[in-house]
């Protein structure tokens, strides 16, 4: 627990969620402030059919556009308390996590503690992270498919035969990320590709068969 400025959420026991477990949805009210001692959770937004299972074949969330990641110790989407609004992105534990829950209004009630002046500031800070985390969420708007396509034209590469290719040097977890999407996202989509003859091979070479198709799909 770092701090003196946190000893006030010593009075409420710790809670051990496994990886995978859902802490925040998003427009859903959190029952309370969420504050991650020890873990890692993914912030971002979850598709509703986006499951896979674990080795029990119980079904797990899959996040299909990852925005951000929080480290405990640290608070899990604060803004959201601050100014009584549901959580604008899903949270899912990346690992094991460790978290205390803080009852809303007492965690209203330590804010206004401080000065009035200072809760304005907080409050002004928190909303603008509000604003930039909504922006980035409607960005998300713009279909997986179409991100994937217009990523492969810009690293399209014309052979002496004329074929266009696309040789992925970087891991599909790296490229997952520069697409801010799941790496199980990327291979879905690759997949959904093939499957329309829009590209083709595997491993490390992927062929733009139909790149007109592609930039139709990209919308450029």
């Amino acid at each position: 627990m770092p701090a003196s400025q946190y000893a006030f959420i010593a009075d409420y026991p710790t809670q051990s969620v496994p990886p995978g477990a859902v802490l925040l949805r998003r427009s859903v009210p959190a029952g309370g402030a969420l504050f991650i001692e020890s873990g890692r959770v993914a912030l971002g937004v979850v598709a509703a059919e986006s499951t896979l299972a674990d080795a029990d074949g119980h079904a797990t969330p899959v996040m299909d556009h990852q925005l951000g990641m929080v480290e405990g110790p640290a608070w899990l989407e604060a803004n959201a308390a601050v100014l009584n609004l549901p959580s604008a992105v899903d949270a899912v534990a990346e690992t094991s996590v460790v978290l205390r829950s803080v009852p809303l209004e007492a965690f209203r009630l330590a804010l206004s503690g401080g000065s009035a002046a200072a809760l304005a500031v907080l409050t002004d800070m928190a909303r603008a992270h509000r604003q930039q985390m909504e922006l980035a969420v409607s960005r998300l708007s713009k279909d997986a498919e179409a991100r994937c396509a217009e990523w492969l034209l810009r690293h399209a590469e014309s052979s002496d035969k004329g074929v266009c290719s696309v040789k992925l040097q970087l891991r599909k977890r790296l490229i997952a990320a520069q697409l801010g999407i799941a790496p199980e996202t990327l291979s879905r989509v690759l997949r959904h590709l093939r499957e329309r003859s829009l590209i083709s091979g595997s491993g490390r070479i992927v062929n733009l068969v139909d790149p007109g198709g592609l930039r139709s799909l990209a919308g450029v």
